[in-house]
């Protein structure tokens, strides 16, 4: 957090996995984000694990005073659904992170979200790293607060392959109502998407220079870095070193190393695309234009490609860890 009035005042709302802590901390530190508040989902984790790996985190972080509340333990329709084959049980790998004296808000994230947003003097920017349920549940009980909203930013969806399914991705395929809901809000949103997200690593090398380090940031940073996963049945457990949500919000302070295109966007509801994020890229309208069949979509800045080194070494850079700068090269 910090006291520049010139800070982007933002509310995060997480499901903090491995990369939602990197995210946390990047946040935290960079000193031109002013994080109000953290509002929690299940997701990565049980609501439980993700509170408190967020009060974890933030002792990392060293972060000053911000409040956490518990938000949605489930998506609004579906049961939820673990995502421990990649996060681990406890949401952050092997990473065990020491009990914390933190504690979270006695009121629910939908509370503490609409009780920052009207108290803010400057319009709040939500980013959403998690399936957006506590953001629709915010946006349905408290529609007036969009006035004071800047925009949403959510990592999830994609325009090319998913994650979760062929053609879903995790967040939005968790709870695909709960995005479709923030899309048809009114509020502008900024979508960092797959394509972006799988782009922004950080080398295996530079991850154990930072694991051996004499800095506890440091060696947390390398460890949630270097979790690895199984990228497919029967392989083995790879490196990948993205930095993940932390995109979403470097893509909030340095916006110019995206390529990006205002376009529709559309959430699909049923059968085997239940989840997929339909975005029209067509330069000429179609039959289903023409013949009024396409129905409705909403329009979104969608990320499309990004300059991997620049975000790189603007993560590290925030974090403080610019020394493993050179080994970017």
């Amino acid at each position: 957090m910090t006291n520049s009035t010139a800070a982007i005042p933002v509310i995060l709302d997480v499901d903090t996995g491995v990369d939602d802590a990197l995210a946390i901390l990047f946040a935290v530190k960079h000193p031109g984000i002013n994080v109000l508040g953290i509002s929690c989902v299940a997701g990565n984790a049980s609501l439980d694990r993700v509170v408190e790996n967020t009060l974890r985190v933030l002792d990392v972080a060293d972060a000053p005073s911000i409040p956490v509340a518990a938000g949605a333990r489930r998506p609004l329709l579906e049961p939820a659904r673990s995502a421990a084959h990649v996060h681990g049980e406890s949401g952050l790998g092997t990473l065990q992170l020491p009990p914390t004296d933190r504690t979270a808000e006695s009121i629910s994230s939908i509370e503490l979200m609409r009780r920052l947003i009207l108290d803010s003097p400057r319009p709040v920017t939500l980013i959403g790293l998690a399936p957006q349920t506590n953001l629709a549940l915010l946006l349905r009980q408290y529609p007036d607060l969009v006035k004071n909203i800047e925009r949403i930013v959510f990592m999830g969806g994609s325009t090319t392959v998913g994650n979760a399914t062929a053609v879903a991705e995790f967040n939005v395929w968790h709870d695909p109502e709960a995005a479709a809901i923030v899309l048809d809000s009114g509020v502008p949103t900024f979508m960092y998407g797959l394509d972006v997200f799988n782009q922004v690593a950080i080398g295996e090398q530079i991850a154990l220079s930072l694991v051996r380090s004499e800095s506890n940031l440091a060696q947390v940073v390398g460890r949630l870095l270097s979790n690895r996963i199984a990228l497919g049945s029967g392989r083995n457990a790879e490196y990948t070193g993205l930095i993940g949500d932390a995109g979403a919000i470097c893509a909030l302070v340095d916006p110019g190393a995206l390529t990006t295109q205002m376009l529709p966007l559309r959430v699909q509801l049923a059968g085997y695309g239940r989840g997929q994020t339909l975005v029209d890229k067509r330069t000429h309208p179609g039959e289903d234009i023409l013949h009024g069949l396409a129905g409705d979509w909403e329009v979104a800045e969608v990320a499309l490609d990004v300059d991997v080194d620049r975000y790189a070494r603007l993560f590290l850079d925030t974090l403080g860890l610019g020394s493993a700068l050179p080994q970017l090269a």
